[in-house]
């Protein structure tokens, strides 16, 4: 069964840096786009960044110059690097994974799912 973990969160200063990691385990037979959205208490989840299996990245205006996205196909594992930190960033982080199918019969009968992961606690104060 195909799980996502994600890494790295905690506590940054204004102008900080962080790197989350996620790693994709389990049996994949399909693994298509993959992102990083966030969710702020009292708020809605949001669109951070996302990137495709061709490495085709994209952007959520309020992260654009300050977050990069990236993949290792090998490691089967997604970053997102986070910098020039502001407090408006605190959220939780969580990474999702499109197009996934975790078993052969699975990718033959295109059966595709979207999966999350548990999520990981960012929190940007001074």
């Amino acid at each position: 069964q195909v799980q996502l973990v994600e890494s790295g969160g905690g506590l940054a200063q204004p102008g900080g840096s962080l790197r989350l990691s996620c790693a994709v385990s389990g049996s994949i037979f399909r693994l298509d786009a993959m992102g990083w959205y966030r969710q702020a208490p009292g708020k809605q989840r949001e669109l951070a960044a996302t990137v495709t299996s061709g490495g085709t990245t994209t952007y959520a205006d309020n992260v654009k110059g300050r977050f990069t996205i990236s993949r290792d196909g090998a490691k089967n594992t997604v970053y997102l690097q986070m910098n020039s930190l502001r407090p408006e960033d605190t959220a939780v982080y969580y990474c999702k994974a499109e197009n996934v199918a975790s078993s052969i019969l699975d990718f033959v009968k295109r059966r595709y799912l979207e999966l999350w992961g548990q999520g990981t606690l960012v929190t940007v104060s001074s």
